[in-house]
């Protein structure tokens, strides 16, 4: 005999024998066609749930109140249950009900259940569109316990299932919705939340679903609904390596479990170390008018770029997305511009405030790896550099960033030798432009310091290039000046101005600019002996 048959056999709570009459009230009203009443008598309902529910949630002590919240919510799923229930009355009550349930199941791990039981029991007797719409309205309310979460997404991925007809257009409407929650749910966890696991357990659940269901579908609608999930799993990816870093067992559990879509979804680790299966996927999916759609999966080109970290990382996360992570490293090394493609996929994981320092440390063992300690002499100068101009500089950027802000000194360094190894990728004819726009738009006197120090080591470089070389490319062309920028003097005293004279007027702040301050000065004393050394070789 099942739990809910054996109550039937105990006496009833007089909360149970309210529920009951309301229920009893609500049904005959429906059943009557009186649209005004049935509706006050299922606003009433849900008012009494609520107040047994809140009960249970302000005093988790309060064992009393706990029982009272599981017999009512037992006594609703057995009217469901319950072969005199007229559809139409069910009809009414999964409007509402959904959300009002899946508040009992942040009371206990049994009213999870049981919320989960009732919510199976709409999908079951209800229209399956009409219950996506239910079940993301209810996520929309955006109570931020994965408790309260955990019950709709599981409806939601059923309902995925039971969807008959447009299952792309369905999918696509709930994805918005799924992620935005756990997006909120991930970054800002609820003091006490333990159950941040178990909702993620249910997220990958929700792409079960979807795999599902594109493996009952062909041609386009295939194509665009893999698509999808491929996106889907990036986002999901990106907020499991925010919040379940430190439960370690789970957080590589999870990667591994998403990683298995990746080759269903025709996803390779070099297609989402170069962003070309990103762009892709956005491509099949947002079509050329909803670029805007985008917005709620903020995160895929950081879950993109993880993946990959976290296959380099974590024994068998490459195997489990049938990746040879080494060919795709020797390429990257191989390759200038797929380089600086990657370095503009990596620049999400350096900028992402809310990720675990470690994983940006692996980020830049990464880098350092398809990096060349003497890549400046590999430098395709012919190479168009303009349309890769942002990305990198967005990469130094966030580079610089974990270079001051990082807690530990192993890892400033290697984000340090990083930086300097990304610069030295870059041509030399775009290099102090690049190193310019760092200096102007740091507000960091030590940072400041450090880059000017960079432009003294680039100058006395090429100063040392030109005179090993005799400037004889220059003498054969008849050109006396030298075509690098780094021989610009008077662009490097551009920056010697920059810092001594500020833009905002007066002179600079000291002691608090004093770093910015001697670098200029050392690197204006330095023009000048270059500038001495260069009169004295010429006379």
């Amino acid at each position: 005999m099942s739990e809910e048959s054996a109550d039937d056999h105990r006496p009833s709570s007089p909360l149970v024998l309210r529920v009951r009459q309301i229920l009893n009230s609500c049904s005959k009203l429906i059943e009557g066609g009186d649209s005004h009443q049935s509706e006050n008598s299922v606003s009433e309902l849900v008012n009494f749930l609520e107040t047994i529910s809140d009960a249970a949630l302000s005093d988790p002590d309060n064992v009393d109140a706990q029982n009272n919240a599981l017999e009512v919510l037992l006594e609703i799923h057995g009217y469901l249950c319950s072969p005199s229930s007229d559809q139409e009355v069910i009809d009414a009550l999964s409007l509402v009900l959904p959300k009002t349930v899946a508040k009992f199941a942040c009371v206990s791990d049994r009213c999870l259940e049981i919320a989960d039981s009732v919510i199976d029991r709409f999908i079951a007797m209800c229209n399956p569109r009409d219950m996506l719409s239910i079940l993301c309205e209810a996520l929309s309310k955006m109570i931020k316990a994965s408790a309260y979460v955990a019950p709709l997404l599981s409806g939601l991925s059923k309902v995925f299932l039971s969807i008959q007809r447009r299952h792309f257009e369905q999918v696509k409407v709930a994805v918005p919705v799924i992620v935005s929650v756990l997006k909120v749910i991930s970054s800002e966890p609820e003091d006490g939340d333990t159950e941040i696991d178990g909702l993620f357990d249910r997220a990958v659940g929700i792409a079960n679903s979807i795999h599902e269901v594109c493996t009952k579908l062909e041609g386009i609608v295939n194509e665009k609904l893999r698509a999808l999930l491929g996106l889907y799993v990036l986002q999901i990816m990106a907020l499991v390596s925010v919040s379940m870093f430190y439960k370690q067992s789970s957080c590589h559990q999870l990667v591994s479990r998403l990683s298995c879509f990746y080759p269903y979804c025709s996803i390779s680790y070099f297609g989402l170390m170069t962003g070309s299966d990103v762009d892709k996927m956005t491509n099949i999916v947002t079509g050329e008018d909803e670029d805007d759609y985008m917005s709620c999966l903020s995160y895929v080109k950081h879950g993109a770029s993880l993946s990959v970290i976290w296959g380099n990382v974590l024994d068998g996360v490459a195997q489990a997305a049938n990746e040879d992570l080494t060919a795709v490293k020797d390429e990257l090394r191989s390759n200038q511009t797929e380089r600086w493609q990657a370095v503009g996929m990596l620049k999400h994981i350096y900028s992402f405030v809310n990720l675990p320092w470690e994983l940006k440390k692996h980020a830049i063992d990464f880098l350092l790896c398809i990096t060349d300690e003497n890549i400046s002499q590999k430098c395709d100068e012919h190479i168009d550099f303009s349309s890769y101009m942002p990305s990198l500089f967005a990469a130094l950027q966030a580079i610089k960033m974990v270079i001051m802000y990082a807690p530990d000194t192993v890892l400033r360094k290697l984000s340090f030798d990083a930086f300097k190894r990304l610069l030295a990728d870059i041509p030399t004819s775009q290099r102090f432009d690049i190193l310019k726009a760092l200096i102007t738009n740091s507000d960091s006197s030590s940072m400041i310091a450090i880059l000017i120090d960079l432009v003294k080591g680039e100058m006395y470089m090429e100063n040392r290039k030109r005179i090993s070389t005799g400037n004889n490319e220059a003498q054969q062309t008849g050109n006396k000046e030298c075509p690098n920028p780094f021989c610009w003097n008077a662009s490097v005293l551009e920056l010697v101005e920059f810092v001594l004279r500020p833009p905002q007027g007066g002179p600079p702040s000291l002691p608090e600019h004093g770093d910015a301050v001697l670098s200029a000065l050392n690197l204006y004393r330095f023009v000048l002996i270059t500038e001495s050394t260069d009169w004295n070789l010429k006379g």
